[in-house]
């Protein structure tokens, strides 16, 4: 009789523990797959957080070498700026140079008038119109920017001066113009016409100024 009673009620201990393990594993295992899931949500989150970053840095970069671009562009567009004003100050400015030069003749004609009636006792009504004249043609001149270059008592400067004779002088220092032949004159700090004169001798032993007469003879001797 027992062993019927046993048959009838079998023992259901260790399909309860299977069945508990059994469940306790599926927890388990959806408690893993919810953890993945949050650590792969939470990753997902720092790379979306970095990303715009990672864009902004870039970004900032950009701009600055967009404003260093522009900062040498500046500065490049001042110095052409600043070169053409001058190149135009300089143009205005010399604009006249070949017409003052052709101007220099003249001048020179009405220093010679003077001279000449200078050395003459009659005429001084025709001397003083002269000299009126000159006077005011060099104040035009001047007003333009001409003035004349200093050369008597002055040491050769190949610069502003034309040599075109040399003479022994015992009175003055060698290099030292002792006569003007024509006078010289600047437009403002540029060279007009160089002053043609006469200068002392070197010391001997020392090598002679070029003059005029020195170009032509070594012209010849090599023609």
């Amino acid at each position: 009789m027992e062993n019927s009673e046993n048959q009838k009620n079998p023992d259901t201990s260790g399909a309860s523990i299977d069945s508990t393990s059994t469940m306790d594993s599926i927890l388990e295992t959806q408690e893993d797959s919810i953890t993945t899931e949050k650590q792969e949500e939470s990753l997902q989150l720092v790379e979306g957080n970095e990303t715009p970053q990672s864009d902004y840095n870039t970004k900032i970069e950009e701009l600055q070498a967009l404003n260093e671009k522009y900062l040498r562009l500046y500065a490049e567009f001042e110095n052409y700026k600043r070169r053409a004003q001058r190149d135009q100050g300089e143009t205005a400015r010399f604009a006249n140079e070949r017409l003052l030069k052709d101007f220099l003749p003249t001048v020179d004609n009405l220093e010679r008038a003077i001279q000449c009636g200078e050395s003459q006792t009659s005429g001084d009504g025709l001397l003083e119109g002269v000299k009126l004249t000159y006077k005011q043609f060099l104040d035009t001149l001047t007003k333009l920017g001409v003035r004349q270059i200093t050369s008597i008592g002055e040491s050769f400067d190949p610069t502003k001066h034309q040599a075109v004779a040399q003479v022994e002088s015992l009175t003055v220092e060698p290099n030292s113009i002792v006569e003007e032949f024509q006078k010289g004159y600047f437009l403002y700090e540029r060279i007009l016409r160089p002053a043609m004169v006469t200068v002392a001798a070197n010391q001997s032993g020392s090598d002679p100024i070029p003059t005029d007469e020195t170009h032509r003879h070594d012209e010849g001797e090599e023609a």
